[in-house]
């Protein structure tokens, strides 16, 4: 990583309770070598062709198992189809009583579907409901071409945004995963994908339902009952998406809540749907059983207050972005951690609300555990000459 001319501060801090794993903020890519001590030489998912768990706060890895083994991914693509609409809601483009209308091609997908007719419309709601529940083939290209106009440029935004996210073992070529050459991910990649996708709370609203309708008043109900069973069978679980083809076979990356922790569980290649939900309940009964998640600071927590050269504002609030939590091994001691801030020497106008200034090192036996990325809380203009006059006149005079 690219130094940056720093202001070290070293702050030594005893954190009950803590036996130090892994610390993260919620939103931030894991890190690579973030993996903890798995469950000795048991496999967790023995059936499975490959397997991922990891924890969604700080993205450490708990169990891995042929991680990165490019395999079809099948209707698991479709994460990522709901990532980039969820999104396009976040940033005003799409709102979710839209109506978007179908196409005679998003009409005629075959495999998993709500059953859209050429030229009918559904809101925004309803589709997610009918891609999260019933894994709708239709309803995904649907909403690929109401916000990219057409599949194929909406497949540029997915491989586009995998890449930013670091999924190197993904190539997508539709939106909804039904099967093609060269349509591929990893455990380790839909693992990126759905901890990215669970940045916006609101999905789980659409994928931890267990059954509801489309066309509710109409003369032709549809019931969608989840696809994916531990929704309602597995304590916390609330998503997030299966997927079947002949050639992927079995797969699932699901999640689950209890208390602070939540976990993302990836099985890939499984030979049924009983084994696959079975391995994945077992993957999650490990890190439930095994860890706890820590709080350390909460969203936008003030870190330190740090002047700007040359601003309207003369000093910019320095915050966490977003929550904070350390991953920690349940029953361990209490044991000596350090937090070293490092921030830009000089910062100068302007500044721009949500930009890096720095990053909190948590340190643990001198070696870093984790890092997390502070950002400016709001932006500050460069000021006018005159403003400056005045300034360093009231500083030469004492006023």
């Amino acid at each position: 990583m690219k130094k940056l001319p720093i202001v070290l501060l070293c702050l030594s801090l005893m954190i009950p309770s803590l036996g130090g794993l892994a610390s993260a903020q919620e939103k931030a890519k894991p890190a690579a070598d973030q993996k903890q001590e798995q469950q000795g030489d048991a496999d967790l998912a023995p059936n499975a062709v490959s397997a991922v768990l990891i924890d969604r706060d700080t993205g450490a890895i708990l169990y891995e198992k042929n991680g990165h083994k490019a395999l079809p991914p099948a209707s698991i693509t479709k994460v990522m189809t709901m990532l980039l609409i969820m999104e396009a809601l976040d940033k005003g483009e799409i709102k979710l009583t839209d109506k978007v209308r179908t196409s005679e091609y998003a009409a005629s997908m075959g495999g998993s579907q709500i059953f859209l007719e050429p030229g009918e419309e559904m809101s925004v709601d309803e589709m997610l409901k009918g891609i999260a529940l019933a894994s709708g083939n239709d309803a995904s290209v649907a909403m690929a071409e109401h916000i990219a106009g057409t599949e194929k440029a909406f497949i540029d935004k997915m491989n586009a945004r995998a890449k930013q996210l670091g999924m190197d073992d993904t190539t997508f070529m539709n939106t909804n995963g039904l099967p093609v050459s060269g349509h591929v991910s990893s455990a380790h990649d839909i693992a990126l994908m759905s901890r990215e996708l669970l940045k916006h709370e609101s999905i789980t609203k659409y994928t931890g339902l267990y059954q509801d309708y489309l066309r509710k008043n109409s003369n032709k109900p549809f019931w969608l009952v989840n696809t994916n069973r531990l929704v309602r069978f597995y304590a916390g679980a609330d998503g997030l998406k299966t997927g079947y083809t002949t050639e992927a076979k079995y797969c699932l990356t699901a999640t689950a809540k209890r208390g602070n922790m939540r976990v993302i569980a990836v099985v890939m290649g499984a030979p049924s749907s009983k084994i696959r939900n079975q391995e994945v309940a077992s993957m999650m009964d490990y890190a439930f059983n095994q860890y706890d998640s820590q709080p350390l600071y909460k969203e936008n927590q003030i870190i330190k207050t740090v002047p700007v050269e040359k601003g309207k504002q003369e000093t910019v609030d320095i915050v966490v972005p977003y929550r904070f939590s350390m991953l920690v091994k349940k029953g361990e001691k209490a044991e000596q951690y350090q937090k070293e801030i490092n921030l830009k020497a000089d910062l100068k106008a302007p500044v721009t609300k949500g930009v890096k200034i720095g990053e909190v090192l948590i340190k643990k036996d001198g070696k870093t555990v984790s890092t997390v990325d502070l950002v400016a809380a709001n932006s500050v203009e460069k000021a006018g000459w005159w403003e400056l006059f005045k300034r360093s006149t009231r500083k030469m005079f004492g006023g």
